[in-house]
């Protein structure tokens, strides 16, 4: 059984409520870039992943997921990515399919359930670097595919820790709460992007929804009834976000992860958060009152911003990496 604990993180007094904290650290937050290297990885299906590389010194390695319509770019990752070079890590952001500024070539794309790429990508690490610790730490959609992936791995997880920030743990009530009061702008803005880049994706790839019928998805519900559960072998936007949701795989980790959740996210209800008897025995549930949706911003001023989140995930994987054993493998098995 895993730990849950009263979250350390307190709010700026200027930035106090959970769609301040959302909109100040997603968009008006204005974050150095740091010095990236681009690579892009092939697949054995003939697709493809675009990873950023901000390469550090020869300390380990972390992997970042970014969360739905996310990229380098979004100011958590190019944040994070920026702490981890300057303290010696190699890091790395994995672009979902499509997600990097060009559509990749399938119609199967991305979804919060889709783990198979992680898992391909985890392994090229592996052998690229066999004697550094290796991390992942998953935003939004990212850390849901990343505890997904750890509870179906369990003792198998082939990475030395993991942090998951603000996770969707229950696919179908998020996309509910999505749908009501002010979280609507949210999905406004996300399903925007998904509509424009569906229409991209079309010039390419057969897709089963014509172009008149894209307009039409405005709600998370009716666009992964049509389009992510039919391309990914779901019944029905039903059985993707039940099959999906990572709530249920998260006693399964064994895995030393972190898990950062605030209860005034907008994204979903408090009702989502696991409870204790639900946590593998290697997690740790920190839950904060305030924070938004991937925010966590404090400091006295707009001037003098601070980003806990980066210093709370790297001093997490500071201690954790320190006593990590570095080969922790497949046990044999092949994992590229």
């Amino acid at each position: 059984m895993g730990k849950i604990k009263t979250g350390r993180f307190r709010p700026a007094w200027w930035l106090r409520g959970p769609h301040a904290q959302t909109l100040w650290a997603s968009s008006l937050r204005r974050t150095p870039r740091p010095r990236l290297q681009r690579e892009r990885l092939g697949l054995p299906d003939g697709d493809f992943l675009d990873l950023d590389w901000a390469v550090g010194g020869d300390g380990p390695v972390v992997l970042i997921l970014h969360g739905l319509e996310g990229s380098v770019n979004s100011n958590y990752a190019s944040g994070l990515l920026r702490v981890l070079q300057d303290a010696g890590y190699t890091a790395l952001v994995m672009h979902f399919r499509g997600c990097s500024g060009e559509p990749n070539r399938l119609p199967r794309g991305y979804h919060s359930g889709e783990t198979s790429d992680l898992m391909h990508l985890v392994g090229v690490m592996r052998k690229r670097y066999p004697g550094r610790a290796l991390a992942v730490v998953g935003y939004s959609l990212g850390g849901n595919v990343l505890l997904k992936w750890l509870g179906e791995m369990g003792d198998r997880a082939p990475v030395n820790a993991a942090v998951a920030v603000s996770v969707p743990f229950q696919l179908g009530r998020v996309a509910d709460r999505l749908g009501r009061g002010f979280s609507r702008f949210y999905q406004w803005v996300l399903l925007r992007r998904m509509r424009i880049n569906l229409k991209r994706k079309m010039a390419n790839v057969p897709l089963p929804i014509g172009p008149l019928q894209v307009e039409a998805l405005t709600s998370f519900r009716r666009f992964d009834d049509a389009v992510t559960a039919p391309l990914h072998g779901f019944a029905g936007v039903e059985d993707y976000y039940r099959r999906s949701s990572s709530r249920q795989f998260l006693k399964t980790i064994s895995v030393p992860t972190l898990i950062l959740h605030a209860l005034d996210d907008p994204f979903m209800t408090p009702d989502v958060v696991p409870l204790r008897d639900e946590l593998g025995a290697g997690v740790e549930l920190e839950v904060s009152d305030y924070g938004g949706h991937v925010g966590f911003v404090s400091g006295n001023s707009p001037w003098r911003a601070i980003y806990w989140l980066e210093e709370c995930i790297p001093r997490y994987l500071d201690d954790t990496l320190r006593a990590a054993r570095p080969d922790r493998s497949l046990a044999q098995e092949s994992v590229a």
